[in-house]
């Protein structure tokens, strides 16, 4: 089992950038594939994106494509979001999982140790 706190959120204006950090301790860290979600008030929640144990693979949901960055330090058992040209659509609580998946996947089910995510406010 895996549990995950999430960290790094706060209000900024547009075009400004945040990093989030997700940290899992543990082990068996290089064991799982991480991911990033957000969930807006009223709104599913929706994949980000994604890498592999290595950091050496990622993947992106369109919206961020270009402007976010998953990395992680396995040294530190944390896994990070840079997020760049914040807009105010981006506005959500973010939330960091695991998955054992070998492959990628965005579903949500997939993926386990959810945090209690952070929140990311933008302002226009």
């Amino acid at each position: 089992q895996v549990q995950l706190k999430e960290s790094g959120g706060g209000s900024v204006q547009a075009g400004d950038s945040l990093k989030l950090a997700c940290a899992a301790p543990g082990r068996a860290f290089t064991n799982w594939r991480m991911g990033w979600f957000r969930q807006a008030p009223g709104k599913e929640r929706e994949y980000v994106a994604q890498c592999n144990w290595a950091g050496s693979t990622t993947a992106y949901a369109d919206s961020v494509k270009g402007r976010f960055t998953i990395s992680r330090d396995n040294a530190k058992n944390t896994v990070y979001l840079q997020m760049s040209d914040l807009k105010p659509e981006d506005t959500a609580v973010y939330y960091c999982a695991a998955t054992s998946r070998a492959l990628p996947t965005t579903r949500a089910n997939d993926y386990i140790g959810w945090g209690q995510g952070t929140q990311v406010t933008v302002s226009s």
